[in-house]
């Protein structure tokens, strides 16, 4: 898909510098993008594992058509209003990591069938029986993943025995067709010990492929053995048993990734901003605040500048402290700061700007943005 197939009204920057945008505005560099993009893809390649990418952090399907150019065999949803725009946009083959629950989704499920390959994480028997039912009834077949629950504690199966019962009553059926299992071992990302982590990762897959193969040995097929996020994916494309991985935050990557996850990828995405107020020579004010970038998860970091003493968000503004006066930058300068979290600030604008060589080369509608449902 051409990457300029949606326009938007700031289409007629490209071409300038990046210090020309109105602001606040939400940045990627490009250069930079494609070289963590390269860098997922030989770890998937050089494991032999697939790539799923997840596009909760980008939203766009031009980005997620470059994926599947770089070698991802479809992308991951969040949710089921993500996955219809990423059809919308010519997507073949999505997965759902989310329980789709209640007669009006499992509708829009069965009817998406039509315009793309769907699958969603189950479980739960009777949300299964009622997406077999919804879907027999449209004369489709939606595919599934169990999920299993390997130390994360949010939605899942218990591993072993309650997923192998499952399993076995979900092959059954003729509206659904049990396509594998996934998790997400995200209950290790925040440990430091890159060794204590990897020993982590390593006991909540082996817990996952246990599942797996005793599915397999009461005769349930298992093709698709799905997990890994950014936080993790190094480490678990290299365990035995797995067949995909959903990372995709880390094309962007943020300060969370990199600070708290142990993501080894240099920032692409920034905010611009410019600077509105110098009160005093250490306080600096910007037009960018917690409407533009979020700091819940990790606050942004400002790019340039003296040493900080500290910085907050308020609604409409970004208040800088610095360590010592300067003179620099000055009222009307642009200022770019590091996102702290991809995935919750991506989804507070309208549109991405691609930044190449300090210019501007391409604008993409983010058609995912809200689709909360």
């Amino acid at each position: 898909m051409d990457d300029a197939a949606f326009p938007t009204a700031s289409v007629g920057i490209v071409g300038q510098p990046k210090t020309a945008l109105d602001t606040p505005a939400l940045l990627v560099d490009l250069d930079v993008m494609e070289g963590n993009i390269a860098k997922m893809a030989k770890v998937f390649r050089d494991n032999k594992v697939n790539w799923r990418p997840h596009t909760k952090g980008m939203k766009i399907p031009a980005l997620a058509h470059r994926l599947v150019k770089a070698g991802a065999i479809g992308v991951t949803c969040a949710k089921l209003g993500e996955a219809e725009v990423m059809a919308a946009g010519g997507i073949g083959d999505i997965l759902v990591a989310n329980q789709i629950v209640g007669p009006v989704k499992i509708a829009r499920l069965v009817n998406l069938q039509h315009h793309s390959n769907v699958m969603v994480a189950v479980d739960n028997w009777d949300n299964i029986r009622e997406i077999d039912a919804a879907a027999i009834a449209k004369g489709v077949c939606v595919r599934v993943l169990i999920e299993v629950n390997t130390g994360m504690n949010r939605a899942g199966t218990l591993p072993g025995q309650p997923t192998v019962d499952l399993a076995k009553k979900t092959a059954a059926l003729k509206g659904v067709k049990l396509a594998g299992l996934m998790t997400w071992e995200a209950h290790t990302l925040r440990i430091t010990d890159m060794a204590e982590k990897k020993k982590a990762v390593e006991d909540a897959i082996a817990t996952f492929v246990e599942t797996v193969e005793a599915c397999r040995k009461a005769g349930v097929e298992i093709g698709i053995v799905s997990c890994g996020g950014t936080g993790t994916y190094w480490m678990t494309a290299t365990q035995k048993g797995i067949t995909e991985i959903q990372a995709g935050g880390g094309i962007f990557s943020d300060m969370l990734y990199r600070k708290s996850f142990g993501v080894e990828h240099p920032y692409a995405m920034t905010i611009m901003a410019t600077v509105t107020s110098r009160p005093d020579p250490k306080r600096i004010i910007c037009d960018a605040g917690r409407k533009t970038m979020t700091g819940d998860a990790a606050m942004p970091e400002p790019i340039g500048l003296p040493k900080v003493a500290s910085m907050a968000l308020s609604a409409e503004h970004t208040i800088v402290n610095l360590a010592e006066p300067a003179d620099k930058p000055k009222v009307g300068n642009k200022q770019e700061f590091v996102v702290g979290y991809s995935d919750t600030t991506v989804n507070l604008h309208d549109e991405l700007v691609g930044i190449r060589n300090g210019k501007v080369e391409v604008v993409w509608s983010i058609l995912g943005r809200g689709k909360l449902k």
